[in-house]
């Protein structure tokens, strides 16, 4: 008896604890992060270079992404190579607003996915290599390679799910639920082989400028 009393204690303390915790959270406030505009993001990463203007969305794309900060543009490389770069940042998801995965979005735009795997992606500054999404991706007669992952509070996942429970995880012992979803798209050319590598290569040179706009 006097062990399940102890229990039944220590068990209540736990819980006005937690609820004191959450509602101290809730009255604070979600914490922010210092960060740049993604507008920012650099022009040149390693030897790929912008190509045109970045994209914007019209309203009604927007209005359905809800992200706080993103940017979407085409780079080149050597041997005419080419890649696209999308990163959508929200600031905080407590208010109903996160990442809108490629798996459902594509798929209404008339893409069709296919070959679903995972690549590891080994950031250029040494950082520690982290495992990204792989699908290939056709409409029409385009066809591309589409690597991407969820980023931010100091890791870079593949899996959603994961992500969400670290989000939930941080959010309540660092105050933080902001983050970005981070997609590279690299049309084929030449092999398969050829096609995995320059994407491989663009998202490694992509990572470590990240940390500045989408904060550790």
């Amino acid at each position: 008896m006097k062990t399940r009393a102890t229990h039944f204690w220590a068990m209540a303390a736990l819980l006005l604890l937690g609820g004191a915790v959450v509602n101290f959270w809730a009255a604070a406030g979600e914490a922010r992060a210092p960060r740049r505009a993604l507008a920012e993001f650099p022009a040149e990463v390693g030897g790929w270079r912008r190509a045109g203007s970045d994209v914007r969305f019209d309203a009604a794309t927007e209005a359905v992404l809800r992200a706080d900060d993103y940017v979407s543009r085409d780079y080149t490389g050597e041997g005419n190579r080419t890649a696209s770069l999308y990163v959508g940042y929200y600031a905080t998801q407590r208010a109903g607003a996160t990442y809108h995965s490629p798996l459902n979005c594509l798929p209404g735009s008339g893409w069709v996915l296919k070959e679903p795997s995972t690549v590891e992606v080994r950031p250029a500054d040494g950082r520690a290599p982290f495992e990204a999404n792989s699908y290939v991706i056709e409409h029409g007669g385009d066809r591309m390679l589409m690597l991407y992952w969820y980023q931010g509070r100091g890791r870079a996942v593949a899996n959603e799910y994961v992500d969400k429970v670290y989000t939930v995880f941080d959010s309540i012992r660092l105050r933080r639920s902001d983050g970005a979803m981070v997609r590279v798209l690299v049309p084929f050319r030449g092999s398969e082989r050829e096609t995995a590598e320059t994407a491989a290569q663009f998202a490694a040179l992509v990572a470590p400028n990240l940390p500045a706009y989408v904060p550790d």
